[in-house]
C-alpha cells in the first residue's frame, strides 16, 4: 500500500519480537530502515529478511543504553539517508523479584534499556527532526506503566517513565511538527519462552500460565498505523490487548 513511500525509520531492538515486527510491517508500507540491537548475527539476519520486501535496510549494532553508540547510530543513519522521519524507541528488559531482594544491578539495567535509552534516542531524534522540520517518535511502552504486576517494580517504573517521557516530549516537539506517542502492547506472542528475562526486541512483559495472547503482527499492525497518520494528527497513547487478557482490575 506505501502508505511509508519514502520515508526512512529506526526500530531499535529489532532483531527478534515486537520490534522486528514493527521495521516489518514499516517496511511493507514501503519505509526504508535503519534497524539496530546488540547482537550482530541476529540483527544480520532481520535486515536480510526485511530488505526482501524491497526496502533499503542499514543494520547498526548498537548498545542503547551507552551514549556515544547511540550518537553514532543516530550518524550512520544520516550518512545513509540524509533524513530520519520516524524513530521507534522498542529496545527493553526485564527483571524482578521481591523488593526487598532487587539488587541495583537490576534496576539499572532495566531502567538503561527501557528508558534511559529512550531518552538517548528521542534526544538524537529531536536534533534531526527540529532542523528538517518534523518527524514522528513511537515509545513502546507496556500495559505494565497502567496496572502493575507483582515483583516487578523496575519494569514497572521503567514503563510509567517511558509514559512520562512521551508526554513531556510531545509538548516540546508540537511547535517543531515532532509528533510523540506511545503504544503500550499486553500479551504478545514472541519467538521464546515468554517467562525468560529479555533483553531486547519484545514488551518484556513475564507471562504466568496460558494467558491469552496477541500476535506480533497484530500490534505491529497498531504501531504502522500511528506512523502512517497524517502529520497534524497524533495517536497519543494506545493500549493494546487480547480482548480476554485481565487489565481492569488484575493484581
Amino acid at each position: 500500500m506505501d502508505k511509508l513511500d519514502g520515508k526512512v525509520a529506526l526500530v531499535t531492538g529489532a532483531n527478534r519480537g515486537i520490534g522486528k515486527g514493527i521495521a516489518r510491517g514499516l517496511a511493507a508500507e514501503g519505509a526504508n530502515l535503519v534497524i539496530a540491537a546488540r547482537d550482530a548475527g541476529k540483527l544480520e539476519e532481520a535486515a536480510a529478511e526485511i530488505g526482501a520486501l524491497g526496502v533499503e535496510v542499514l543494520s547498526v549494532p548498537t548498545d542503547v543504553t551507552e551514549e556515544e553508540q547511540v550518537d553514532a547510530l543516530f550518524e550512520r543513519a544520516m550518512e545513509r539517508f540524509g533524513r530520519l522521519d520516524i524513530l521507534v524507541n522498542n529496545a527493553g528488559a526485564f527483571d524482578g523479584g521481591p523488593i526487598e531482594s532487587l539488587d541495583v544491578e537490576s534496576w539499572n539495567k532495566v531502567i538503561g534499556v527501557c528508558l534511559t535509552a529512550a531518552f538517548l534516542g528521542t534526544r538524537a531524534a529531536f536534533r534531526i527532526m527540529k532542523p528538517q522540520g518534523g518527524g514522528r517518535i513511537i515509545n513502546v511502552g507496556s500495559i505494565s506503566a497502567q496496572r502493575a504486576r507483582m515483583h516487578s517494580a523496575p519494569y514497572t517504573s521503567a514503563k510509567h517513565g517511558i509514559w512520562g517521557l512521551t508526554q513531556a516530549t510531545a509538548i516540546e516537539g508540537r511547535e517543531h511538527g515532532i509528533v510523540v506517542s506511545c503504544l503500550h502492547p499486553g500479551n504478545v506472542r514472541v519467538e521464546r519462552r515468554m517467562q525468560e528475562a529479555t533483553e531486547e526486541g519484545n514488551s518484556g512483559m513475564v507471562v504466568q500460565g496460558d494467558e491469552p495472547m496477541m500476535s506480533i503482527e497484530e500490534i505491529a499492525e497498531v504501531a504502522v498505523h500511528m506512523a502512517a497518520l497524517p502529520p497534524h494528527v497524533n495517536f497519543l497513547e494506545a493500549i493494546v490487548l487480547p480482548t480476554e487478557q485481565s487489565y481492569i482490575g488484575r493484581g
